[in-house]
């Protein structure tokens, strides 16, 4: 797997914000540790000399009803799920850097994710949708995105391959898609496909999976 460049700034402030002069609690950082490695992390310098802002995880537009992301558990699992994103992007024909963003966005890495709303596992599987994707258990990191990247890729066939109408479907629904003949004029609808498109093309350019 490639490692992300820190250089280019402009690409961080594309991604979420500036940051200020100090880190705040619930950040991800990305930069360069002591020994030279790439590395995620919420303790960055008190300067953040060498780091950028990765993901802001007290931002106040992320809905209040999504589950709520773990800065450690994040941090922990950027990259744990790469084999099982691979395999399951490769069975339903889905870019994986695209599976990997929805994860997380959806969950912040997290398998054993909930919101409010009872959406559970890295992609946030509702059960009903859970059990319409052949899910048994939306805790299970393979079950999981096997089923949630089966469901992507019936909402990407559903708009002929459009991914911001696939991405607002796999948020808002089908029906809302079409009802409203385009991304769904809803707050947390359009930040979740502006939230997961940015991800998507990070880790296209920067972090891309390996395939085998």
């Amino acid at each position: 797997m490639r490692t992300p460049s820190i250089a280019p700034a402009a690409l961080f402030l594309a991604l979420l914000v500036v940051p200020s002069m100090s880190a705040a609690a619930g950040d991800i950082y990305i930069g360069t540790d002591d020994n030279g490695v790439v590395t995620f992390t919420d303790t960055p310098p008190a300067d953040l000399s060498g780091f950028d802002l990765f993901i802001e995880e007290l931002d106040a537009n992320r809905p209040s009803g999504w589950a709520r992301i773990d800065p450690s558990k994040l941090r922990a699992n950027i990259d744990n799920f790469d084999r099982e994103i691979l395999a399951a992007a490769k069975t339903y024909r889905v870019a994986p850097e695209l599976v990997k963003a929805v994860v997380l966005v959806e969950s912040g890495m997290d398998p054993r994710a909930k919101s409010p709303a009872g959406a559970r596992g890295l992609m946030q599987l509702m059960p009903g949708t859970a059990t319409e994707v052949g899910v048994t258990d939306s805790y299970d990191p393979v079950d999981n995105i096997k089923g949630g990247t089966r469901y992507l890729r019936r909402m990407l066939d559903s708009f002929h391959g459009d991914r911001e109408l696939a991405l607002a479907a796999y948020n808002a629904g089908p029906g809302n898609v079409r009802k409203y003949g385009g991304v769904p004029p809803f707050k947390e609808t359009i930040y979740y496909v502006d939230k997961v498109l940015t991800y998507y093309k990070f880790f296209l350019s920067e972090r891309p999976l390996r395939r085998s």
